[in-house]
């Protein structure tokens, strides 16, 4: 359980970045982006690239999830660069640090604060969005597959989240800050598809067959080193007949090691930090 102090930090950051300039700006993006995105894709006339149809709800919201792809992990970017670099340029950091609670705690506290402050508007969305498409579907959803989803949603913001604080830490000055979280969010999102295709390439395979099975197994082996694949594994353990050579036990390990790897690298430096 966490202790008073720590729901106090957790707190206050929330309470900051919910009514922050940055939210007010990001907010109408997330809904163009999650809720919009389920409209379109639910359309009972719609048809995806390569004659593809989504079926079923969760079929509808693994599409929908490249809006949490693109704007909600690079608003969990925005609303985190500066969670520790901005108190350490300010002074701030200096007196945080030098009070009798433990800086395991306070690390702990600025974590899930930043975090909650996007996981929440994003969730809320992302609840939306499954009312949206059961309603144009008419159809239910399976209780314990809506629940994963909203668990891989909010780890891939958590991923993005943890790694700017990280990068935050090392960084005395904001710019250092958000331009190595807008690089990851980019390397992610959009590079990482020419990665894979070099390493396909290099393998002698077809990168250009999208349907050769040795393309698919290394675009899902090579997923497993990027939040963003990791979070499609995740998302995919609710659809069936999908099988990137990846089973649902190695992505949710995987998903567990992106999870505590990247939380004791921030809290050591949390420990070590010198303002």
């Amino acid at each position: 359980m966490l202790n008073r102090e720590v729901l106090s930090i957790v707190q206050r950051i929330v309470a900051t970045k919910l009514v922050s300039t940055r939210m007010i700006i990001m907010l109408p993006i997330l809904t163009l982006f999650i809720p919009g995105m389920a409209w379109g894709f639910s359309d009972p006339e719609v048809m995806l690239p390569g004659g593809i149809k989504p079926n079923n709800v969760m079929e509808v919201m693994f599409y929908t999830s490249l809006g949490i792809v693109f704007a909600g992990t690079m608003c969990g970017v925005l609303l985190s660069f500066d969670g520790v670099s901005k108190d350490r340029f300010s002074g701030v950091l200096e007196v945080r640090l030098s009070q009798p609670m433990p800086r395991q705690e306070q690390a702990l506290g600025i974590a899930l604060g930043h975090w909650f402050a996007i996981l929440i508007p994003v969730w809320v969305l992302w609840l939306i969005s499954i009312f949206i498409v059961m309603s144009r579907l008419s159809q239910g959803v399976v209780i314990w597959e809506t629940i994963a989803s909203f668990v891989s949603v909010a780890l891939v913001l958590f991923w993005y989240v943890i790694f700017s604080l990280i990068a935050s830490t090392y960084s005395k000055d904001q710019g250092t800050s958000i331009a190595f979280g807008v690089g990851m969010w980019f390397l992610f999102t959009f590079l990482w598809a020419l990665v894979t295709s070099m390493v396909a390439f290099a393998s002698g395979v077809n990168v250009g067959d999208l349907n050769d099975p040795n393309m698919i197994r290394i675009e899902g082996l090579l997923d497993l080193l990027s939040p963003n694949g990791v979070f499609h594994h995740l998302l995919e353990t609710n659809i069936a007949g999908i099988d990137r050579g990846v089973s649902p036990i190695v992505a949710w390990l995987c998903a567990a090691l992106w999870t505590i790897l990247p939380w004791f690298w921030f809290k050591s430096r949390m420990a070590r930090i010198q303002p």
